[in-house]
């Protein structure tokens, strides 16, 4: 049976998940909730850096990228801070949309799918 790698584990969930040379991550938000949509875009991509590396990948090797807004009026502040971050990286297939957040304070979520 292939192995299955998990970090992070609690009573819900694994902030990531390895299987097969692919990396899952959890969906992520920002800490200092006091921020705007760019501060908290910042931390998050910041915070996906981290995971990635402790995953053995990075943003070059990203697959996937679910996105989510608390405000679709966000998108463009938000992708500002994204497409900076991904640089000359590979693009992953992406969605971004418009959703009500566990707490109102948070104004993005991003869940991504890597390979190593």
């Amino acid at each position: 049976m292939s192995k299955i790698t998990r970090q992070g584990s609690n009573a819900i969930l694994s902030t990531s998940v390895e299987y097969h040379n692919f990396v899952f991550l959890a969906g992520i938000t920002a800490d200092d909730l006091s921020k705007d949509i760019t501060g908290q875009t910042q931390e998050v991509v910041a915070k996906i850096d981290q995971a990635l590396e402790n995953n053995g990948t990075d943003k070059t090797r990203l697959l996937t990228a679910q996105i989510w807004v608390k405000k679709i009026s966000d998108r463009d502040a938000m992708n500002k801070v994204w497409v900076s971050w991904l640089g000359e990286a590979g693009r992953p297939a992406r969605a971004c949309v418009e959703a009500n957040m566990a707490d109102p304070r948070h104004l993005v979520e991003i869940m991504v799918t890597a390979c190593r």
